[in-house]
């Protein structure tokens, strides 16, 4: 059995030179992107829980200053317990 070749089957095309590439005319570029108010909010609080999760939990100033108060025989006097009392009553029963 013979098959006969239908039409000419050339792997190189003839009128076709290696190495020549068609220019093409570069397209202006327009893209753009547009965010949403929605998304623009969630961003901002994205960002402030960022900035509050980094945030050291033990305030050293304030901690520095509550010792130097306790460390003063002055600071612990009737007053400041009977205040110190009542807040911590309300606290619980409050």
């Amino acid at each position: 059995m013979t098959i006969d070749r239908i039409g000419p089957i050339d792997p190189i095309q003839p009128g076709k030179r290696p190495g020549r590439a068609e220019q093409v005319a570069e397209a202006p570029r327009t893209d753009s992107v547009s965010i949403s108010s929605a998304a623009q909010e969630k961003a901002e609080i994205f960002r402030v829980k960022e900035l509050a999760n980094a945030a050291p939990d033990v305030r050293a100033d304030r901690v520095a200053e509550l010792r130097e108060k306790i460390n003063d025989p002055a600071y612990i006097n009737e007053r400041v317990l009977t205040a110190t009392a009542e807040r911590l009553i309300d606290d619980l029963f409050g």
